[in-house]
């Protein structure tokens, strides 16, 4: 895939569009991005063929249908998804039934445009998968795009990077560039989300934690996911929760439950943060930048928390400990009520 990475950097993208050897495009965003996705089509010019401004969290089904009938019905060529990790979403949702070619111009900090990994839900039950063919072929970072990125909803996208960062370290097929790349990911991250929170204006900080992003995104699609996603993608399809604010919340709780049997992840995390006890120091980062602080914040019934459990167990990741009914049990209740993660065993 090609990246390309600058200021005033959207611009190119129908110089993109040649390099490809593509023709035309339709352009996804959310509802609330309906004046960037236009502005975005307005630079395409003629290789325009229309703005589909309907992209949902954890990419419905019947949204994905729609859209893909949109394309074609536009005789559109490719896929221009600008927004964060439900328009990429949405691009990655058709190009696994069409092909189409996605391009891939993020304005959060989710990484999913760095990866070949695709979600879609139906009937409330989220199902993910890879495959090359939901893989941009190009992904353009501005970080002009992202300064008017509300600063709460930054905060939960970086941490949702982070946590792609964080399971890499420990995932099975780990690689040493993979984990120099996840830690840098993190540290910065860590780095540039308290400065982006004083000032959201900051150039120099909405351009570092746009790096970080790319970077935590890069090893997630070079790696297996763990629990931390597995409990996350459940969350998020059962319920309908803000998939980054999930990520920001259950992430502490995995750490401390999976670091334990992880030592290497643990030192790098521990060199990230600068402490000796990563998850409860990313929990207390978390709080102090205004991420809402449990699963129950954001709408979770703690009646649920038994059929969470029940869909892990059924269905697990690899994880570098074993995971049982019992440990998930305590590990989202303590994430529902949001109370101090525990660093030693569950």
């Amino acid at each position: 895939m090609r990246v390309r990475f600058g200021t005033g950097m959207r611009t190119e993208l129908p110089d993109e569009l040649g390099v490809l050897d593509l023709n035309s495009a339709i352009v996804l965003c959310a509802p609330g991005q309906v004046e960037l996705g236009h502005n975005v089509h307005s630079i395409l010019g003629d290789a325009g063929r229309g703005v589909y401004p309907y992209a949902e969290m954890h990419v419905p089904l019947t949204r994905a249908e729609a859209a893909r009938a949109f394309a074609e019905q536009r005789g559109a060529d490719a896929v221009v998804c600008v927004g964060g990790g439900s328009t990429t979403g949405l691009g990655k949702a058709i190009a696994l039934t069409s092909g189409l070619p996605v391009i891939a111009v993020p304005t959060t900090y989710a990484g999913s445009e760095m990866t070949p990994i695709w979600g879609l839900t139906d009937q409330a039950v989220k199902k993910t998968g890879r495959d090359a063919r939901v893989l941009p072929r190009s992904v353009i970072y501005d970080p002009e795009l992202t300064y008017s990125l509300p600063v709460n909803i930054s905060v939960t996208s970086g941490f949702n990077a982070i946590a792609h960062a964080a399971e890499a370290l420990y995932a099975p097929d780990a690689s040493p560039i993979i984990s120099l790349m996840a830690e840098e990911g993190a540290r910065t991250m860590l780095s540039a989300l308290p400065a982006l929170r004083a000032e959201p204006a900051d150039a120099q900080g909405r351009s570092e934690a746009l790096y970080a992003a790319w970077l935590c995104g890069a090893v997630l699609g070079s790696t297996t996911m763990g629990l931390h996603h597995k409990l996350c993608h459940i969350l998020g399809g059962t319920f309908n929760l803000p998939h980054a604010d999930t990520h920001t919340i259950v992430l502490p709780y995995v750490l401390a439950f999976n670091l334990v049997a992880a030592p290497q992840a643990r030192a790098a995390l521990a060199r990230a943060t600068g402490t000796e006890t990563p998850a409860a120091t990313i929990k207390k980062i978390a709080d102090s930048l205004g991420a809402p602080p449990s699963l129950q914040s954001i709408g979770m019934p703690a009646a649920g928390i038994a059929e969470v459990v029940r869909q892990a167990v059924d269905a697990p990741y690899s994880n570098p400990r074993p995971v049982t009914a019992e440990q998930l049990t305590a590990l989202i209740t303590d994430a529902h009520i949001g109370t101090h993660p525990r660093e030693l065993d569950i």
